[in-house]
């Protein structure tokens, strides 16, 4: 077969939004958590809606989809992150209130020198 009677595939170009989106997703679960994520599910959206807008003439609908899903799992880690570290300073006073601690614990000493 002569490879010069098929034409040359054409790939449209792919939307500079959708990169983005992928690129704060990717930085919103390593380098910039939350923020990174917010800004990636917002340009994927936006990235989405360029695409689909362009009619075939822009490509990376799969770039800004995920983006947006990571995102999303960004956001979701930060906020059960957030909620750890909550949690983590709250139970030891919640136990010290309730009279749950232990007598002996090396923990409350520190806890009410700290407060005091």
């Amino acid at each position: 077969m002569n490879s010069s009677s098929y034409p040359p595939s054409y790939s449209p170009p792919t939307s500079s939004m959708a990169v983005v989106s992928l690129v704060a997703g990717i930085l919103g679960l390593s380098l910039f958590p939350f923020i990174g994520s917010i800004v990636a599910v917002i340009t994927g959206n936006m990235a989405k809606n360029e695409i689909r807008d362009s009619r075939g003439a822009l490509g990376g609908e799969g770039l800004a989809k995920a983006g947006v899903i990571l995102g999303w799992i960004g956001i979701i880690l930060g906020i059960l992150g957030i909620c750890g570290v909550i949690l983590a300073f709250l139970i030891p006073f919640l136990l010290i209130a309730l009279g749950l601690a232990a007598e002996g614990s090396s923990l409350l000493p520190f806890l009410l020198v700290a407060w005091a």
